[in-house]
């Protein structure tokens, strides 16, 4: 691009069009970023669906048939979290994080690394590890978004979970260090 182009194209950056007023351009220039907004909210729910999440057959095979079989799934308050309430934060930031980092087991699924049971179970460990400590590393927030510590009645509780609930807390211990395996449990 030769200098008096570019210097052409500079000026034309800086000035309205001459067709349009500003408010026009303005205005165009809002609705694209409304339509932007709303495509990109679509998306992200979309995106954090169930049905979304087992739509490939290595998850619905595998992770959620492991979840099918747990109390997570099935239990006596008929309170049941879908994928998306423990694996995704709800906070912004995190969301979007978690969301590119989920987009490996999406590209396993498209280039075929995850895409049989047995190159799913040669993965699972790492997945899981994975998972493991981004829990430990926010304190199991996603389990705290449900499960309130502060409002369990330890009198409620087992003698065993009194136990573990009084050392988790003395020892700064978080949810994921005694349930990694409540609802995807190894087989």
């Amino acid at each position: 691009m030769s200098d008096s182009k570019l210097r052409q194209w500079l000026r034309s950056l800086r000035r309205p069009s001459p067709s349009h007023s500003i408010l026009t351009l303005v205005g165009i220039g809002l609705m694209i970023g409304a339509l932007g907004v709303i495509a990109f909210n679509a998306s992200m729910h979309a995106t954090s669906t169930e049905a979304f999440c087992i739509s490939c057959h290595e998850m619905e095979a595998n992770a959620y048939a492991q979840l099918q079989k747990t109390t997570h799934f099935n239990n006596a308050s008929g309170v049941r979290p879908t994928c998306s309430d423990c694996h995704l934060p709800r906070e912004f930031v995190p969301k979007m994080i978690r969301k590119v980092e989920a987009a490996r087991e999406v590209w396993g699924t498209m280039t075929g690394i995850i895409d049989t049971p047995e190159k799913y179970a040669a993965h699972a460990p790492a997945m899981k590890a994975r998972e493991i400590s981004r829990l430990r590393a926010n304190d199991s927030q996603e389990c705290r978004n449900c499960h309130e510590t502060e409002r369990m009645l330890a009198v409620l509780q087992s003698a065993k979970a009194q136990k573990y609930h009084e050392a988790k807390r003395v020892n700064n211990k978080t949810c994921i260090d005694c349930h990694a395996g409540i609802a995807h449990p190894e087989n």
